[in-house]
């Protein structure tokens, strides 16, 4: 018996929230967008009835990029770049503020859209996802344009897809043609499409990797593929290597998870400004509540509960640190969140100006699955803040 070839797609949306904001703004299609800006960037309407945009040259601060307009891309700017930065490569580029209530409602329609055609679907983030389209008895090609069709009438958005045999080429392929692209490979294209790709095209090999394979004269796929096992085990390890040395010739047996639970929930907010532990107290203690309540909100949308709370701190030298905290039952209360964050932050010496701030929740279990005896024990514990 004959076990067909899987068909894997990986569907990528388009600058997704660029996007979304210029359905809102039509009139800054074709112009340089730049999303990252805060609150008071909001466009505001003017006397004439003409809205007025705030500009890169405009913003003061320390914030990054999150996405980018193709025109804004094409100047240089790009996602996790410096909002000042940008403003020196693209002064005249339009800035507009994330608006991520706004981004998880598309969301949810490009992926509901592309489950009324195809069942086997894992969620990877809030603008991308894989398909398992090896059972289904359409053609690859008429099948991939329908979804790209359902996708845009759902949302007036564009996509880009990459169908293969596994999910590692998916990925790979789906930012080939970008925007609006359709790639479809088989395990016969890899030599003529992946293998003149840079190394770092792979899901899965960082700067770090990227830059020791440098080292080792090793830029491209082609010449990851050629590279001794023996080699890599030498720079990276066993494990790693290994994995290096199959991902090189296109091999990935990992399946497509459709009920993929999420191991932890968290926020997170870099400051505008380093703030100092004492001087900055209340400013901290507002930011910190508020991630608190934010995680809340998340863990009770996505219907979880978590056991441990964890804090993240960065310095205003870069050192990152984190400690955590176990409660004795269920939570996804903010009061009972921000205690148990308040006791990971005394076991932290703050000395120094606080660069970034985050609160998770881990160790989580759906709401329905909480046992009854964890509830009752969950409203024994104190509220006090």
């Amino acid at each position: 018996m004959n076990i067909p070839q899987r068909r894997i797609a990986h569907l990528d949306m388009d600058a997704f929230y660029a996007s979304v904001e210029l359905l809102r703004y039509p009139e800054l299609r074709g112009l340089p967008v730049v999303i990252g800006g805060r609150d008071e960037h909001q466009p505001v309407l003017q006397a004439d009835g003409k809205r007025h945009f705030y500009r890169l040259r405009d913003y003061a601060g320390r914030g990054v990029i999150t996405t980018a307009t193709y025109e804004a891309r094409a100047l240089g700017v790009h996602s996790a770049m410096g909002v000042m930065k940008a403003a020196q490569l693209a002064p005249d580029a339009i800035l507009l503020p994330v608006d991520f209530p706004i981004y998880r409602h598309y969301s949810r329609l490009f992926k509901s859209a592309v489950a009324g055609i195809a069942a086997q679907i894992e969620d990877s983030g809030i603008d991308e996802i894989y398909i398992d389209l090896t059972g289904l008895p359409e053609d690859t090609l008429p099948l991939a344009r329908r979804i790209k069709q359902a996708v845009k009438d759902a949302t007036g958005l564009s996509c880009s897809i990459g169908i293969t045999p596994n999910k590692l080429l998916a990925k790979i392929c789906s930012d080939l043609e970008k925007p609006d692209g359709l790639t479809i490979l088989a395990f016969d294209d890899i030599a003529e499409r992946i293998w003149p790709l840079p190394v770092r095209k792979i899901n899965g090999i960082g700067p770090k990797a990227a830059n020791k394979l440098a080292s080792l004269d090793i830029t491209t796929i082609a010449e990851l593929a050629r590279a001794e096992l023996s080699l890599l085990q030498m720079h990276f390890g066993r494990s790693y290597s290994a994995w290096l040395y199959e991902v090189s010739r296109g091999i990935d047996r990992r399946p497509v998870i459709t009920n993929a639970e999420p191991k932890s929930i968290s926020r997170e907010t870099t400051f505008e400004r380093d703030l100092h532990p004492r001087q900055d107290r209340p400013g901290l203690s507002e930011a910190f509540t508020a991630l608190c309540v934010q995680v809340a909100a998340d863990l009770k949308r996505k219907g979880y509960a978590g056991r441990t709370i964890s804090i993240k701190l960065r310095f205003e030298d870069f050192r990152t640190i984190t400690r955590d905290f176990s409660l004795p039952a269920y939570t996804n209360d903010p009061a009972r969140i921000r205690l148990a964050a308040g006791e990971c932050l005394r076991r932290v010496p703050l000395q120094k100006k606080i660069r970034l701030l985050g609160v998770k929740v881990s160790a989580l279990c759906a709401e329905t699955a909480v046992p009854m005896a964890e509830a009752s024990r969950q409203q024994e514990l104190p509220l006090v803040l």
